[in-house]
């Protein structure tokens, strides 16, 4: 008879026990232990792709010296994109995960960049939809692609049967908690099956050279579903996120073994499918007619790529006895801390004062640089005066009401100047030739006080 191996694992995290455990000591989560099914000891037989390509691999070892260094071939899709978020295009032989949460659009992005590649043959592996619900999503696309194809099936094994037929150039899978392994008895989605069915598509894309995208799904908390050695395996893992009440999703890059991971790519979903937002700024900055207190436009960085975003604060008295703090796109602690300049180093009374902060477009920012426009919009708003709508910042805001540098400031400039902006208030510490900008007027400035005056 042979033995058969289990485990337990965190459902959550996917912490790997060999006892049951009331209490996860990775995720600090209770009641989330389950158990697997490892193996029955029997011999397990992996895939072979020798016949696959005419190129032979072979392991052996080499000195470092004697390997050149050549640069990576890739592929360049028609989305300018997606090739940006990559590193410069598909690596071959590349393993890309791609998370998001349910209805993001996930799906619907891969589907037209694959129907896109007319030059290559495309295999779609879907686990979650039939033939018929892909192909009404390809009729909204309206995208026509002779050598795209479509399989829907988990077992792993008559997967790579198809795949040796088909040899495709490109493979999407959708998506890799759906798949399952007949080596595992353990149910698809489970932390056992999907280690082992990434394994063999990794497997897959190193030994034939062949591109494989994971679409992937996420938890409740935001992390990505199954165990953190799914993240290490991958070569690039990629983030789609957005709100669901905006039509803009932002595809960032969280770990890129090709590129930088500062990147980030900008759609807009519409009923044709996902838009390439080419110029990001000229929607963020909200169109208006009038002139209106509490906005301002702040110059910030989102990965490499410069956005002119606009802040919006609204500074009421409060009518309870407690005052209100309410951010959107913001971090409320920053919030408070900066409040908290204002009312010591410029004697403000925001104490008794409501405070509404919003940042437009519903866009999300961690940049420390807009630290000068909320504090630019705050006091916009509490003394009731508008600012003039060709004026810009950039700064971060120090504790002791000092501007500080930020960094890139050049590419800061450069962005609010194509845009039409005629100022942009920095920090005197940021180390630029003002005498050669022409086209915008850059004011340097050293005190949120200094800022003050000049404005009011």
């Amino acid at each position: 008879m042979s033995k058969i191996k289990t485990a337990f694992f965190c459902s959550n995290c996917g912490y790997e026990s060999t006892k049951w455990l009331g209490k996860c000591p990775s995720c600090a989560q209770w009641n989330t232990f389950t158990q697997e099914v490892l193996s029955r000891n029997e011999p397990t037989k992996k895939e072979s792709w020798d016949d696959y390509t005419d190129e032979k691999r072979k392991s052996k070892t080499v000195s470092l010296n004697t390997v050149t260094s050549t640069e990576e071939k890739r592929i360049i899709t028609t989305d300018p994109e997606l090739n940006r978020v990559l590193g410069g295009g598909i690596v071959p032989g590349s393993l890309v995960l791609v998370a998001g949460e349910p209805g993001i659009g996930k799906s619907t992005l891969f589907l037209q960049n694959g129907l896109l590649l007319s030059s290559m043959r495309i295999l779609y592996i879907s686990g979650e939809e039939s033939e018929q619900q892909i192909k009404m999503r390809a009729d909204r696309l309206q995208i026509q692609n002779q050598n795209f194809y479509l399989l829907t099936e988990t077992d792993t094994t008559t997967i790579f049967k198809e795949i040796k037929k088909l040899k495709p150039e490109l493979i999407i899978v959708d998506s890799i908690q759906t798949m399952e392994s007949s080596l595992i008895d353990s149910a698809a989605g489970t932390v056992s099956q999907i280690r082992e069915t990434a394994a063999a598509f990794q497997r897959f894309a190193k030994e034939t050279n062949t591109p494989v995208f994971l679409i992937g799904h996420i938890t409740k908390d935001g992390g990505i579903a199954g165990p953190k050695i799914l993240e290490h395996m991958v070569d690039t893992v990629l983030q789609f996120e957005g709100d669901r009440h905006y039509v803009y999703r932002l595809l960032r890059t969280l770990k890129n073994r090709f590129g930088s991971t500062a990147e980030l790519g900008i759609y807009e979903m519409n009923g044709n499918g996902m838009r390439v937002v080419t110029n990001p700024s000229e929607i963020l900055i909200a169109q208006r007619e009038e002139v209106l207190s509490g906005c301002a436009v702040a110059a910030s960085l989102e990965g490499m790529r410069p956005l002119l975003i606009e802040v919006q604060a609204l500074v009421t008295t409060s009518v309870y006895g407690t005052p209100q703090r309410t951010v959107t796109g913001f971090d409320l602690r920053r919030l408070q801390l900066l409040l908290a300049v204002l009312e010591k180093r410029g004697g403000f009374q925001f104490g008794i004062k409501d405070v509404f902060v919003n940042i437009a477009g519903g866009i999300k920012m961690e940049d420390p640089s807009i630290d000068l426009a909320v504090i630019c919009s705050l006091l916009s708003s509490y003394e009731d005066i508008p600012l003039p709508k060709s004026i810009c910042f950039a700064g971060e805001v120090g504790l002791n009401g000092e501007i500080r540098a930020v960094t890139r400031i050049e590419q800061r400039i450069a962005e609010a100047e194509k845009l039409g902006f005629e100022k942009i208030i920095i920090s005197r510490y940021n180390k630029i030739n003002t005498k050669e900008k022409k086209g915008i007027e850059v004011i340097a400035l050293g005190r949120v006080d200094e800022v003050y005056q000049q404005l009011f």
